[in-house]
């Protein structure tokens, strides 16, 4: 019962860590990223949904990390 438990976490924490993954801007993305990332540099960075979004990746990635470990524990 725990490993089902386990298993239904670690993939919501898959799926949740890849949506949040794909939604975050490019980072210095060509020529408008050198533009951009000039402006950031000088005016410093713009807080939103990207800041968010790197949370909750780092939330999802951290409960992926667990339940992986305890995962692999049960299994033997």
């Amino acid at each position: 019962m725990l490993r089902v438990i386990l298993t239904v976490f670690h993939i919501v924490s898959a799926v949740g860590l890849i949506a949040a993954v794909l939604l975050m801007s490019g980072r210095s993305a060509g020529l408008s990223g050198a533009v951009a990332g000039g402006a950031e540099r000088l005016f410093g960075k713009k807080r939103g949904l990207d800041e968010i979004l790197g949370r909750y990746a780092a939330l999802f990635a951290g409960g992926f990390l667990v339940t992986a470990f305890m995962l692999a524990v049960l299994h033997g």
